[in-house]
């Protein structure tokens, strides 16, 4: 069976017009993907960021990042969870620590969507834990408290990540 010019150009036709009603977003290497995800989800799929979402889910703090938002999310990577002090990390995610690993996390978002280029022109941001973060730049690098910014504008349904190569304390 011959395909046709016409039958090639329908086939075409068809094909955009589906792709023009599906809903597009990013995944967190930016690459095009049919469903966006939100912050959770996205943290989930990307595979680095496993003790970060196991002490969200322990801090009862999943379903408040899985909500409209927007969020801003300076994420620590599992790396960056690992350069804690040796039973840090098990010693919070106990029940009896809920409240300071919530305070801890929360300290790591802000309730706004700051992209990265907003972020490099201010000096402060205020995290939905009550304190501010500091925020320097120098040249390329920007650091939010002492963790340096290594990866930005992971855009998510209900905000963005950014991700930071250690786990800030609050003061």
């Amino acid at each position: 069976m011959k395909t046709t010019n016409v039958t090639k150009v329908g086939l075409l036709i068809l094909i955009l017009i589906s792709i023009s009603f599906a809903p597009l977003g990013c995944n967190d290497k930016g690459n095009v993907q049919m469903d966006k995800k939100d912050i959770v989800d996205t943290a989930v799929s990307a595979g680095n960021f496993n003790t970060l979402v196991t002490a969200l889910k322990a801090a009862g703090l999943v379903e408040t990042l899985k909500s409209k938002g927007p969020f801003t999310v300076f994420a620590p990577t599992d790396d960056a969870f690992a350069k804690l002090p040796q039973g840090t990390v098990e010693n919070l995610l106990k029940p009896e620590n809920k409240e300071k690993l919530a305070s801890i996390l929360t300290y790591h978002v802000v309730a706004d969507n700051v992209m990265a280029a907003d972020v490099v022109k201010i000096s402060q941001a205020k995290t939905v834990n009550g304190q501010s973060l500091s925020i320097t730049t120098y040249g390329n690098t920007v650091k939010v408290d002492s963790a340096n910014v290594i990866k930005t504008d992971i855009k998510c349904s209900n905000g963005v990540i950014h991700v930071i190569d250690a786990v800030v304390l609050p003061k």
